[in-house]
């Protein structure tokens, strides 16, 4: 019925649209379901993945990842460095142009890093190594820098948590707030007329997008668009998108439910395939602001309350699907490490005790969750371990999107804030600690979202960027120990699924995050 009615609504919209039927049969359209619907274009101000995946749409950076995570140039067309390190000088490449035809100059290239280091940990870090940024010329800048910073092009290129987007200088508020205009000067365009909150988002080809030369390869080299629009579907229920798929109404799913894999395994006419070898990450974040998480004890107190087997078996069904893990550093990536967190496993009696230690007598704590994605089910398996440990869960249950929203929130609880929130981290972000959003436990408030404060464990991380490869494992070691110890959030456990599409869609690319260009619909 679900399938049916997915069709029925479709042949309305196409049939209500005058020209839309003729524009379809001379358009290539890639239709897929993302994750879920998209709260904000900026992905600068905030830290949700799907605003990460539309940002590489339609924003470029100067550097950023291939396949294997290693920075390479997009927006530069060449680089110099001083002999003493201090003096970094970047010129862009030729026909960059943002989407309303306008050239990228190199102001809105220093105005766009300025506001992206006000935001981002990597980013601010190379604000306090940098004594001046100024232009040459409209396609050349320097960086002039106080202390060599060796991690100058790993920072720039980190994608795609608060990627340096480059944006139009215009568009950059003066207060902290997102920009809306969607305009970058990447491959896509955002058609803004195409938008149906929770229900549709737009991307068109960019026709005066000029690529690099190199072939693709991850997110780097050129990103060559092969159709003419790319539509997100919003659709909440594993079973529709599975009939979606089958029927060839839908060409792609970004992320389909574990639930529906056995089935979609079996589908003839269908892909299953990883895009990164790093697994995902799920994590109860907890807000350091309020009581009783602003105490390190009953923060402390996580870790001793969720099995991760029973979370994530609930979340990611079959034991294939994922693994324990205490890492905050990804399971099977450069940064591994367990140090400090080795015993975090289910103790309800020292989970009691630290609460008690924390001073925690009862009070209600709201559980912010959403059963539109495997977070809903692994909050309930949460929620259900802290009311065994005489926590009051209040869950408070909504659309993904409106707790994406919510969990930006700073206030009181009264004020419409919240306590704690299961949330995830794509593999490959959490590998790195630069790129870890979670692991960033900078003071600012400007931090991901549950703000974590320890200077130590900061310092630490700082270290650990800019360490030569034989001073990491010791700074390792000593930041994952500090970590346990202070508890930005509590691994929940790491889990691995595959994208999902049609065989008549060719050219997905192994990435970091999934790209749209060079894909082909046949």
């Amino acid at each position: 019925m679900r399938r049916v009615l997915l069709g029925a609504v479709l042949g309305v919209m196409v049939a209500g649209a005058p020209g839309l039927a003729e524009t379809a049969r001379t358009e290539t359209v890639l239709k897929v379901v993302p994750q879920n619907d998209i709260v904000l274009l900026d992905p600068v101000f905030g830290t949700a993945w799907i605003s990460m995946v539309g940002g590489v749409m339609i924003y470029e950076s100067l550097f950023t990842w291939d396949a294997a995570m290693q920075p390479k140039p997009m927006m530069v067309a060449s680089w110099t460095t001083s002999a003493d390190g201090l003096v970094w000088r970047f010129v862009l490449r030729d026909g960059l142009a943002f989407h309303d035809g306008a050239p990228v100059t190199t102001e809105d290239v220093i105005a766009s890093l300025k506001r992206w280091m006000s935001f981002d940990g990597g980013g601010a870090k190379l604000a306090a190594a940098m004594a001046s940024m100024a232009t040459v010329d409209a396609r050349t800048f320097e960086m002039r820098l106080q202390r060599p910073f060796p991690a100058m092009l790993s920072v720039l290129a980190a994608a795609p948590a608060r990627f340096a987007a480059i944006m139009r200088a215009q568009d950059i508020p003066t207060e902290r707030k997102p920009v809306s205009t969607g305009i970058g000067s990447g491959p896509f365009r955002y058609v803004a007329e195409g938008r149906i909150s929770g229900a549709k988002v737009v991307y068109a080809r960019n026709p005066a997008y000029v690529p690099r030369a190199e072939p693709p390869d991850g997110m780097a080299g050129a990103r060559v668009v092969k159709v003419d629009r790319v539509e997100w579907h919003i659709i909440p229920d594993a079973a529709t998108v599975a009939a979606a798929l089958q029927s060839g109404e839908m060409d792609m799913a970004e992320r389909p439910s574990f639930d529906v894999l056995p089935l979609l395994a079996k589908l003839p006419g269908l892909t299953l395939q990883k895009l990164s070898a790093l697994a995902d990450q799920t994590i109860l974040r907890p807000n350091h602001l309020l009581p009783p998480f602003n105490d390190v004890r009953a923060r402390q107190a996580l870790n001793y309350l969720v099995d991760q087997g029973d979370a994530m078996a609930a979340g990611f069904g079959d034991a294939a699907n994922w693994q324990k893990c205490n890492a905050f550093f990804t399971c099977g990536g450069p940064y591994e490490s367990e140090a400090g967190a080795e015993g975090f496993k289910p103790d309800i009696a020292r989970a009691k005790a630290l609460l008690a230690e924390a001073g925690y007598k009862g009070e209600k704590l709201v559980f912010i969750a959403s059963h539109d994605n495997a977070n809903g089910v692994i909050s309930e398996v949460a929620a259900d371990a802290m009311a065994k440990a005489g926590i009051n869960v209040e869950m408070v249950w909504s659309d993904w999107a409106s707790v994406v929203g919510r969990a930006l929130k700073q206030d009181p609880v009264a004020q419409g804030g919240w306590n704690i929130r299961v949330t995830g981290q794509p593999g490959a972000l959490a590998a790195s600690p630069g790129a870890n959003a979670g692991a960033d436990t900078s003071c600012t408030r400007r931090n991901f979202s549950g703000w974590p404060c320890d200077e130590e464990a900061e310092a630490l991380r700082a270290a650990l960027i800019e360490a030569a490869p034989a001073a990491r494992p010791a700074l390792l070691e000593k930041l994952h120990r500090r970590l346990a110890e202070v508890v930005p959030y509590r691994v929940l456990g790491q889990s691995s699924g595959p994208t999902a599409f049609r065989n008549s869609v060719t050219g997905v690319l192994p990435s970091p995050v999934i790209v749209y260009w060079n894909i082909e619909k046949k």
